[in-house]
C-alpha cells in the first residue's frame, strides 16, 4: 500500500470533555445525569487548538475531547490512548489514529484522549484521562466492552502511568497498561526535560518531582503492564521503563519489559505502509506480535 493513499479511521463519535469550558465545574451530562466530573482546575490556555503539522495538536484547553472508535464486533476490550508530545501537544497520527486502526482490526475498541496541556498545572491531564474512563465505563455495556486498559507514548506514557497509579476508584483504575517509551521519572538527567517543565512549570520543587515520578507511586493495586522502549532512545532514557518495571516487581504486579536494539524515540504505530517510514525496521513485527499476544492474554474469560 502506498502511504500517501492510506486512510486514517474515522471515529464513531467525538465528545468534548468539558462542554461548558474548564472554568465551570461541570463535565458531561447525559439525560440529566452527570457522567463525568468537572475539570478540577483550568490550565490557563485560551484560543484555538493549534496543529504543528502531522496532526500534532497543541494549545488544548477548553476544547479537550475524546474520540471513540468502535469495531464491528468488539472482543470485550477497550483501550484509552494517550498520545505523546512532551505535554506540549498530542501526537495524534502515529500515537492515536494509527493505534485505533490497529486495534479495530483486532476487535478492540479505542478512546483517544486529546487532553489538556498541563501548562504547569500537573493535575490537569490525568483529570482528563480519568474523565475519559468515566465516560467509557458508563457506555461500556452499549459497546460490548468488559475491560478497559490504557496505553500511552512518551509524555503520554507518563500520563498512562499516572492513570495506573493515581486512580481514585475502580471506575478510573485501568484494567491493564501499555507503556511505550514512557517518561516515568521526573528526576533531572533521567527524565525528558520538556515533559518535566511543561508538567511542573519552570520552578520545580523536590516534592513535586517525587510526587510525579511514577515509579514511586506503584503499589500492589497497580494494574498489570507491558512496557516497550529502545536501547538507543536519547530523548527518554530506557531507565524510565526499567524503573517502573522494577517497582512492579517489588509489589508483585505482573508485567513485561521489552527493550529493542534500535528505533530511537517516537516510532509509535507508524509503518512504511501508513506513514512512509519506520524507525523500528525489522523489529516492527516483533512489537505488534508481542503486544497482540499480551493483550489477548488479558481478555476477559
Amino acid at each position: 500500500m502506498d502511504a500517501a493513499a492510506f486512510e486514517f479511521p474515522k471515529p464513531a463519535m467525538t465528545v468534548r470533555l468539558y462542554p461548558e469550558g474548564q472554568n465551570v465545574d461541570k463535565g458531561i451530562v447525559e439525560n440529566g445525569r452527570a457522567v463525568t466530573l468537572g475539570p478540577a482546575e483550568s490550565n490557563g490556555l485560551t484560543g484555538e487548538v493549534t496543529d504543528r503539522g502531522g496532526h500534532r495538536f497543541g494549545n488544548i484547553g477548553d476544547q479537550a475531547w475524546i474520540e471513540i472508535f468502535l469495531p464491528e464486533k468488539c472482543n470485550g476490550q477497550m483501550i484509552v490512548v494517550c498520545p505523546g508530545g512532551g505535554y506540549s501537544y498530542c501526537s495524534y497520527e502515529g500515537e492515536g489514529a494509527l493505534v485505533a486502526d490497529w486495534c479495530l482490526q483486532r476487535g478492540i475498541a479505542v478512546c483517544v484522549v486529546l487532553y489538556r496541556m498541563p501548562n504547569g498545572h500537573a493535575i490537569v491531564p490525568v483529570t482528563d484521562v480519568q474523565n475519559a474512563f468515566r465516560y467509557c465505563r458508563a457506555h461500556a455495556a452499549d459497546w460490548g466492552v468488559k475491560q478497559i486498559g490504557v496505553m500511552g507514548f512518551s509524555a503520554g506514557g507518563h500520563l498512562a502511568a499516572s492513570a495506573s497509579t493515581l486512580f481514585v476508584d475502580e471506575v478510573t483504575r485501568p484494567d491493564f497498561s501499555v507503556l511505550v517509551y514512557p517518561v516515568i521519572t521526573l528526576e533531572e538527567f533521567t527524565t525528558h526535560a520538556g515533559t518535566r517543565s511543561n508538567l511542573l512549570g519552570q520552578r520545580v520543587f523536590r516534592q513535586a518531582v517525587e510526587a510525579w515520578s511514577l515509579d514511586t507511586r506503584v503499589t500492589e493495586k497497580t494494574p498489570p503492564a507491558i512496557l516497550f522502549c529502545s536501547a538507543d532512545d536519547r530523548a527518554v532514557p530506557p531507565e524510565n521503563s526499567i524503573r517502573y518495571f522494577r517497582a512492579m516487581q517489588r509489589f508483585g504486579v505482573p508485567g513485561e519489559l521489552h527493550v529493542f536494539t534500535s528505533g530511537g524515540h517516537g516510532w509509535g504505530f507508524g509503518t512504511v505502509q501508513t506513514v512512509g517510514r519506520d524507525a523500528l525496521g525489522d523489529q516492527r513485527d516483533n512489537f505488534f506480535q508481542t503486544l497482540e499476544r499480551w493483550l489477548a492474554a488479558r481478555l476477559p474469560r
